[in-house]
């Protein structure tokens, strides 16, 4: 499990977040407020109720139609609201009639917590939470005093059914929801709760719609607590995870543990320089990277498992205190991660990747399939190919080996061969048909379209191929350091597969037929023809793992960055992005973008000029994306597209911390390529369970601009001929200074 590091300060880091940022385009589990890091409990209002996208807690609407405590991939539930009334009793109508408008000139959030006044009911409510735990603080003011637990209806990504409360006790109660099965996820969740409070219970109302209403004897003036606990597993692990942790009343208490716990985290990054708005988006940025992805694990190491034919309660080994080894986790695809978590938590967070890491391995254990993202205990074969590959063998390849790595190796080997999870297109669930395995290992492509028919997904041949190329040669990185020699030849040859969908006519990668006929007309600035969440534009350059071989097919390098540099001054005047938000992406003008940083499939673009020897542009590039794509602090602007649980967070923290892999680091003692950073001073504090060193400094004594240069680079006060440093070198500690010759 996570172990917290000394960061040897008491700054408040988390008073630097701005939870609000682009909460216009919020999706259902994007927005944080009263939550620990990676929490079970995501605790904030909802304003929105209907759909993964544009719902959960949307800053541009102004009713509160209730304060649900999951927001994650694929999963809601257990949403509640106090009510009251001055004039006359809560009755059944209540459950079905409760919203409330707000302001947010009353309002006030911060990590770990939200506060926020009910206009219709003259209250204040404040939460926070623990791990598992929601914790509410309510303060009414009018007669009539209750709470609705809203548990039937539509509640972000799928509808809520089969809800049950009863009373156990004067203060105490139990109740279950089911999370009915989404497109994504093909089954049912039941969730279950435990709730408690600080005042006596009266009556429990059940409403025709299927939601509750409890009320009280009689009104109070001091305030009311509730805690709710919950649990994938069972009522009795959800009073287990409320017992074991709050066992208390103290609500500041917890807020105040909420914010040492995130400054743990965030105080791992120290920086200096810049103004207060660029300070406060980098915290941000480095407060998404931490979350998003949920515990789904009980305190003592229930967890649910759905990937067989029934539902079965799993347990995670216990260490010599007889405390879970790690957590399990629901989490979105680990798609794009090669190029932001791997190399944000490799370095800073090997804690949280070793947890994720075994996480997907006992998946394997339960299923016979390493996840790419799973949700509720089961697969969803969100997005494409193997994801999880990159992510795993960079772990490995960064030292981090407190996991069985022949059982990995064997969970990622069986993922590239045919009954792999390569085999299946996006939300694939009934068929190995969609993601054209049989194919690419045939004729060294995936057809577009698949002949077989629609299955799923993402079925986009040239987008497989690429992905697939990749992932085959980051898997030939661990089979040769393992010292599979026959495996490491199979996937180093498969690798070169990519070159089978570069077309030289065009100069673009362009999708072909099973009988390897190109497509026709083509139009290589087409979104989603061949290309997933991308055009062909964007996804030519997706050959993280042999970019001078991608150069040569295009003419050798100079012509390659001619071409790239190109690409980006045309997106430049699209401010590098396809719109302001993910649902833009398919505007007619937008999706033309040749580069786009909004979402995964081209956000490695800007740092292919230094490997092809004009590190020049790639710090003129970078500048630019880091300021107009990443530089916004408000409400309406952020990612400008799909940030996808910490995925483009990370980003914005590497780019501006100077610090990138092109393959994702996954070679042995993986290459870091580094650049100037944004701050005059960053002090990343190494973890000691994995490095030798106790901090890495990266000193920055020049003005930067947006004009050409070429900087030097100095390690331990040595100057440094290539932009790079290799893992070993980093985590041994010392000083990077970049300054000018």
């Amino acid at each position: 499990m996570s172990s917290p590091v000394d960061v040897g300060t008491d700054q408040d880091y988390s008073a630097s977040v701005y939870p609000e940022l682009d909460t216009e385009n919020s999706r259902w589990f994007y927005f944080s407020s009263a939550c620990r890091p990676f929490g079970m409990v995501n605790l904030s209002p909802d304003t929105e109720l209907n759909g993964a996208w544009r719902s959960g807690y949307r800053y541009d609407t102004d009713t509160i139609k209730g304060f649900s405590h999951i927001h994650a991939w694929q999963l809601s539930g257990v949403s509640v609201m106090p009510v009251s009334t001055a004039d006359d009793a809560l009755t059944e109508g209540t459950t079905e009639d409760f919203y409330s408008s707000f302001s947010h000139d009353s309002e006030m959030i911060h990590p770990g917590y939200h506060r926020v006044e009910l206009d219709r009911y003259d209250m204040q409510v404040e939460l926070t939470s623990t791990t598992r735990v929601g914790f509410h603080r309510y303060r009414y003011t009018q007669e009539a005093q209750g709470i609705v637990f809203a548990l039937s209806g539509p509640l972000g990504p799928s509808a809520i059914t089969d809800g049950h409360l009863e009373q156990q006790d004067s203060h105490r109660l139990i109740g279950s929801v089911i999370s009915t099965p989404t497109f994504r996820r093909p089954k049912p969740v039941k969730i279950h709760f435990a709730v408690e409070l600080n005042r006596p219970i009266g009556d429990i109302v059940k409403g025709k719609n299927g939601n509750y209403l409890i009320t009280f004897d009689k009104a109070i003036s001091e305030a009311t607590l509730m805690k709710v606990a919950i649990s994938y597993t069972s009522a009795e692990n959800a009073q287990y995870n409320l017992d074991h942790e709050l066992p208390h009343w103290d609500f500041d208490q917890v807020i105040q543990e909420s914010k040492e716990q995130w400054n743990e985290l965030l105080g791992r990054i120290d920086i200096k320089g810049g103004n207060e708005q660029e300070q406060r988006r980098f915290y941000t940025d480095l407060w998404k990277a931490l979350q998003g992805r949920r515990i789904i694990s009980d305190a003592n190491g229930a967890y649910p498992d759905n990937t067989g034919e029934t539902f079965r309660i799993g347990q995670i080994p216990l260490d010599r205190d007889n405390q879970p080894m790690f957590n399990h986790y629901n989490s979105d695809s680990f798609w794009g991660a090669q190029w932001t978590l791997n190399t944000l938590w490799g370095l800073v967070y090997p804690d949280i990747m070793s947890d994720f890491v075994q996480s997907l391995l006992q998946y394997y254990r339960d299923g016979g399939l390493i996840p790419r993202g799973p949700s509720g205990g089961h697969y969803t074969y969100v997005m494409t190919g193997a994801s999880s590959t990159p992510f795993i063998v960079s772990a490995y390849q960064k030292g981090i080996r407190d996991f069985d790595i022949d059982l990995a190796y064997e969970g990622l080997k069986k993922n590239h061969l045919p009954g792999g999870i390569m085999t299946r297109a996006g939300y694939e669930h009934g068929t190995e048909l969609g993601g054209g395995l049989t194919y690419y290992l045939a004729e060294g492509w995936v057809p577009y379209p698949i002949p077989e028919g629609d299955f799923g997904s993402h079925q986009d041949g040239p987008s497989l191929t690429m992905e697939y190329a990749y992932q085959d040669w980051t898997l030939a990185q661990l089979a040769q350091v393992l010292g599979y020699h026959d495996d490491h030849e199979e996937f180093i040859s498969r690798s070169a597969n990519y070159k089978h969908v570069y077309d030289p006519i065009s100069g673009w990668m362009r999708p072909k037929d099973q009988y390897g006929v190109w497509r026709t007309p083509f139009d290589p600035f087409a979104i989603e023809e061949g290309f997933n969440e991308s055009n062909g534009a964007q996804s030519t350059w997706f050959v993280p793992h042999d970019l001078h071989g991608l150069a040569t097919l295009m003419g050798g390098d100079s012509l390659a960055v001619a071409k790239l540099n190109h690409q980006f001054e045309q997106a430049e005047k699209l401010g590098f992005t396809s719109g302001t938000a993910h649902a833009k992406e398919t505007h007619p003008e937008y999706s033309r973008i040749p580069i786009n940083y909004g979402n995964q499939p081209s956000i490695q673009t800007a740092f292919i000029f230094a490997h092809l020897g004009r590190p020049d542009l790639t710090e003129n590039w970078i500048q630019k994306i880091r300021k107009e794509v990443y530089g916004a602090l408000s409400t309406d602007r952020g990612y400008n597209g799909d940030e996808d649980q910490g995925l483009m967070g990370s980003l914005a923290v590497l780019m501006k911390i100077g610090l990138f892999q092109m393959n994702g680091g996954t070679e042995a003692d993986p290459n870091y390529q580094l650049y100037s950073p944004a701050f005059e001073e960053v002090k990343i504090k190494l973890h000691p369970d994995y490095h030798q060193g106790e901090y890495l400094h990266i000193k920055n004594d020049i003005d930067n601009g947006t004009e050409e240069y070429k900087p030097m680079m100095l390690w331990k006060n040595q100057i440094q001929d290539a932009y790079q440093l290799r893992h070993s070198q980093l985590v041994s500690g010392g000083i990077i200074r970049w300054t000018r010759p």
